[in-house]
């Protein structure tokens, strides 16, 4: 598992706030949590969900956010966002399904545009207050100014807030519908929607800012008990759901939780391979290298040996502990069994690399950003295989498209116009640096 920090925007409120102050680019950024093991886990799991919604399974990813709050959202119609909190705070698979449920039904229904056309609508109330605020205060009454232009952009995000909130009444039915049609309960909903009752009895100053947008919890619990005691609960025992959630929950526990806690849990994970998998990472995480290689090669055994996310973990063990030449070997391995997973393609290049073997490195490492361009870890070490190689102008491009992920617009511009300068115009690689420059650009003149 990997940390990647991405341009990204708190919530939705704060961004509706942030363009109500006419500013274009938050100065607070995220991180997502990228490991090949948890994505595919969480992709069996949101299966069922996203066909019962006519989504495409192949174009939906299910990513997670790195933040233990309770949350999860959208901001377009290829993916789904879950804070690693919300997972780790599930007890079943029907409970993240439920969230996965809600969120498909927000792009099924077409929410993000029509979201889009009220946030804009709000801003042009807002503006209009700025405008008055103005106004009062060129003419004497300066005290009255804040005031206004509170008012009214408090009135503009109520007016958006309530849209947002009859959006999220219509996904939760959406969502109930869709778990009956894939065979899931929909109890998981109802206590999906317990876990926020809390926030309820906090000061809006200390809310989550998901509660202020969504309807009342207790208004959410009834309108789930209702299409449940309509509709029944009843639904076949999901063995493989309820696997592959504990792998996705073991995985992120044991990566986020101190090791200590995930010793003394080892006997309540139901899963042997599972409990093996989370042993391996609490000894990597304590230094004990050879412990843990031992206990993900018992991990792998237990999966009959053909399991390419359990050698991929190994594959990260050895190549964080220096020995490269088996990480190399792990990693070859798991893109074996898996031969179009990124992230594994990812971590073999990463290996390549360390190895000296430049130029297949680049080979691996772009079969892996063609599958995944967005992996900014993967842009660095395909921007340092570049470099090896002499093919600077490429090296330039990759750190500039790595920059431009991270929301460091400005040296990606820098690196753009490095790349400009050296690959061929009008070439694919020239037009792409293009592309990051024009956006870097733009990002300085709305500063």
């Amino acid at each position: 598992m990997v940390f990647q920090r991405v341009s990204a925007f708190a919530s939705i409120p704060a961004l509706c706030l942030l363009l109500f102050l006419a500013s274009a680019i938050p100065a607070s950024a995220r991180g997502l949590l990228r490991d090949a093991d948890i994505e595919h886990a969480l992709a069996q799991l949101s299966a069922p969900i996203l066909r019962a919604a006519g989504l495409s399974t192949a174009r939906v990813k299910v990513l997670v956010v790195n933040d233990s709050s309770l949350n999860a959202f959208v901001v377009n119609s290829q993916a789904i966002f879950i804070h690693y909190g919300l997972i780790l705070k599930a007890d079943t698979p029907e409970m993240l399904q439920a969230v996965i449920a809600h969120e498909a039904a927000h792009i099924a229904n077409g929410h993000i545009a029509r979201r889009t056309g009220n946030m804009r609508s709000a801003q042009t109330m807002a503006g209009l207050g700025i405008a008055l605020a103005a106004a009062a205060a060129a003419s004497g009454a300066g005290s009255a100014a804040g005031g206004i232009a509170a008012g009214v952009s408090s009135s503009a995000l109520r007016g958006f807030l309530k849209h947002t909130r009859a959006e999220e009444a219509a996904a939760d039915q959406a969502a109930a519908r869709y778990m009956r049609s894939a065979g899931i309960s929909p109890v998981g909903l109802v206590q999906v929607h317990r876990l926020f009752r809390g926030q309820e009895a906090l000061s809006e100053s200390r809310q989550d800012p998901y509660m202020r947008s969504h309807p009342l919890t207790s208004d959410r619990i009834r309108a789930a008990e209702a299409f449940v005691a309509a509709y029944g609960t009843q639904a076949d025992p999901n063995t493989e759901a309820a696997y592959w959630f504990a792998r996705a929950k073991g995985k992120i526990s044991a990566f986020t939780r101190s090791t200590k806690w995930t010793m003394q849990r080892l006997d309540e994970e139901a899963f042997a391979d599972v409990r093996l998998m989370r042993q391996a990472i609490a000894q990597y995480r304590s230094g004990g290298a050879n412990k843990a290689i031992n206990s993900i090669d018992a991990a792998i055994a237990a999966r009959g040996g053909n399991d390419a996310f359990y050698y991929d973990l190994k594959g990260q063990i050895l190549f964080e502990n220096r020995q490269f030449q088996a990480a190399m070997a792990a990693y070859s391995k798991a893109a074996a069994l898996a031969p179009r997973q990124s992230q594994i393609l990812a971590g073999l290049g990463r290996a390549q690399l360390a190895m000296g073997q430049y130029q297949t490195a680049v080979t691996t490492l772009e079969q892996a950003r063609a599958r995944d361009p967005g992996d900014a870890r993967l842009l660095r070490d395909l921007g340092q295989a570049y470099a090896r190689i002499g093919k600077n102008g490429e090296a330039s491009l990759a750190t500039a498209e790595r920059y431009a992920l991270q929301g460091r617009l400005k040296d990606a511009g820098i690196q753009a116009n490095r790349a400009m300068g050296l690959l061929p115009r009008g070439s694919v690689g020239w037009r792409r640096a293009q592309d990051v420059l024009v956006a870097a650009e733009n990002a300085e003149k709305r500063r």
